[in-house]
């Protein structure tokens, strides 16, 4: 068991979701950087789809009843285990009664908590994922409280001992330092609506549905502006601030589906970046859709930050997804060679 001392601002139990029931009206829910919960998972054992705790901002401290193993991804956060620190993107061997604290991240918006054998809630519609807009899965369908208690399962697909709970530290490099996540900024324009530095995380976008709707000077500033992330941002939906962007042809739009990374714009201008737990269906018209390789960029954008969108082709984003799995390859390619270095320090001792 894991016992929540202080849970934060936003921890839930999150996997990588419950897909193919948006047709019923369900979302998809699971974790938001899907990237850093595969690597996590990797790093402790686990099946890809093992469930772990995602922390949004923390503080957030936990106390382990057994002995176990634990990789902390995703955004990087302050991290000690009992009082020692800790290193995001590491694989560690924790002691029956150590304490994990996570205070602060000094970049990025979520971490995960990943534990060998996953944390074993009960499955609702094949996924541990909190919905916390409908209210189901995870523990109790809401977000974890100080006091609870968590079990860990046995979600595992490796039985070496490079991950085993008594192991030694291990780490692998993270995604944000690797070509792949790098991404040309392409022009801008700085004006009364900018509203970072230089910096501004790039996300790429195709065009949506309805983009040739909206007028030459809206379509100029999608692409050219700064969009600042407000503070009435959640899991659903990042609402956006920047330039309006004002439609030519107010054309009434029947309901249609929607997904994680379209973007919506609704009568105020201001558009909405829909994130896991958004409806299924919506009516805004849909000025683009944010490619599945750059999800977890955008799920680690923080409050009050500045993002930029890049125009992208199918092609493009294709081959993004294609080297987000090379990657991933890698991570597996590299716990395999560590594994391969102590069997053979056990075989020569």
């Amino acid at each position: 068991m894991i016992d929540v001392l202080r849970a934060g601002v936003l921890s839930s139990v999150q996997d990588l979701g419950r897909p193919g029931y948006r047709h019923l009206g369900v979302a998809k829910a699971g974790a938001l950087d899907t990237l850093a919960l595969e690597v996590g998972n990797r790093l402790v054992g686990n099946a890809p789809e093992a469930a772990a705790i995602e922390v949004t901002v923390g503080p957030t401290a936990l106390r382990f009843a057994q002995a176990a193993r634990v990789a902390i991804t995703g955004a990087q956060f302050s991290a000690t285990l009992d009082g020692s620190p800790v290193h995001t993107w590491w694989s560690l061997p924790v002691r029956a009664g150590q304490e994990l604290v996570l205070l602060g991240p000094t970049r990025g918006m979520r971490g995960y908590i990943c534990v060998r054998g996953g944390i074993d809630v009960v499955p609702v519609l094949g996924s541990r994922s909190t919905d916390l807009s409908a209210a189901f899965g995870g523990l109790g369908g809401r977000k974890l409280r100080d006091g609870d208690r968590l079990p860990i399962g046995s979600n595992t697909r490796q039985q070496g001992k490079a991950t085993s709970v008594d192991a030694p530290a291990f780490g692998v490099k993270a995604p944000e330092w690797c070509r792949f996540a790098e991404v040309a900024r392409g022009p801008m324009r700085r004006g009364k609506h900018a509203v970072g530095a230089e910096r501004a995380a790039v996300i790429r976008v195709l065009r949506g549905p309805e983009y040739d709707t909206f007028g030459e000077a809206a379509r100029t500033a999608f692409w050219l502006d700064e969009w600042r992330v407000t503070p009435n941002s959640n899991r659903m939906g990042y609402r956006l601030e920047g330039s309006p962007l004002v439609r030519e042809q107010e054309t009434e739009l029947l309901s249609h589906a929607v997904l994680p990374g379209t973007i919506q714009v609704p009568g105020s201008g201001q558009p909405i970046v829909l994130m896991g737990d958004a409806q299924t269906t919506g009516g805004y018209p849909r000025i683009g859709v944010v490619i599945a390789a750059d999800l977890w960029k955008l799920a680690q954008v923080r409050l009050g930050a500045a993002i930029r969108f890049v125009r992208t082709t199918r092609e493009e984003a294709r081959y993004a997804l294609a080297e987000e799995h090379a990657y991933l390859r890698q991570i597996d390619a590299a716990i395999a060679m560590h594994e391969e270095r102590m069997r053979r320090v056990s075989r020569a001792a």
